[in-house]
């Protein structure tokens, strides 16, 4: 499996993004989001799990980001709205077996993306 993530770039405060993360080899149903700024752990953003029927947010971005998926391309979406100067960091996509649990660690994730890096200035 191999991810290719997109989409970041730099924009202001309360500007919004969409990132992209286009799968290939044999399918996985759990796809999530993860991100790391400069001096800490990578954290976990969102997650879907199946052909889009349930989703999973971090607290700190509930109600402004929003994850989907189309399945017939085998890309998932990271729509991005409200952003914040703390929301600056490398995001990266991951995959793992539909029934993993535990999901918010890095660790439990099996195939990952190179990253995109995203900055919102102030």
């Amino acid at each position: 499996v191999q991810l290719q993530a997109s989409g970041g770039g730099l924009v202001q405060a309360g500007d919004s993004l969409r990132l992209s993360c286009a799968a290939s080899g044999p399918g996985r149903t759990f796809t999530g989001w993860f991100r790391q700024a400069p001096g800490k752990e990578r954290e976990f953003v969102a997650a879907i799990r199946g052909i889009g029927v349930t989703t999973y947010y971090a607290d700190s971005v509930k109600g402004r980001f929003t994850i989907s998926r189309d399945n017939a391309k085998n890309t998932v979406y990271l729509e991005m709205n409200s952003l914040k100067p703390e929301d600056t960091a490398v995001y990266y996509c991951a995959a793992a077996p539909y029934y993993r649990s535990n999901f918010y660690a890095p660790e439990k994730w099996d195939y990952w993306g190179q990253g995109t890096q995203v900055t919102v200035s102030s």
